[in-house]
């Protein structure tokens, strides 16, 4: 079903990806790209459940936008292991206007379609999604 904003579809596996990395936990993180000829979100990047949070960071393109989806795993201050779904609309400062249009206006309805996010950050530069954001953001 095609978004009726800005008409774009999103790819079964994105689905089936992100069911495998709630339910499964077989991936850590999840980055997804817009394929505007085929006008469709398709998965660009699956990590393995040994990747680190700088691993994710490091799929991130410096000039491109992406969503991604990342588990974060943490102990409480009660010493409780404890896991957050956050999805990232990584939109930077110099990718070109269009595709931060096209990622901005997309990005509810693909949201809509990963039941289980807990945490949103929108981010423009590697600082908005810096660990320490991350960390505080868990609780």
């Amino acid at each position: 079903m095609a978004n009726a904003v800005s008409g774009m579809a999103v790819h079964d596996e994105c689905k089936l990806r992100f069911l495998e990395l709630k339910k499964k936990r077989t991936h850590r993180f999840i980055v997804f790209k817009i394929e505007e000829k085929q006008k469709q979100v398709v998965v660009e990047k699956v990590g393995e459940p040994t990747k680190s949070y700088e691993d994710f960071t490091a799929n991130l393109p410096a000039d491109e936008c992406r969503y991604a989806v990342y588990d974060f795993d943490f102990v409480t201050s009660e010493n409780c292991q404890k896991s957050r779904i956050f999805f990232i609309a990584w939109s930077p400062d110099i990718s070109r206007v269009r595709s931060k249009m096209i990622y901005a206006s997309s990005k509810e309805r693909f949201k809509r379609e990963l039941d289980g996010i807990q945490v949103e950050l929108q981010a423009t530069d590697p600082t908005e999604v810096g660990l320490d954001v991350i960390q505080s953001r868990a609780n």
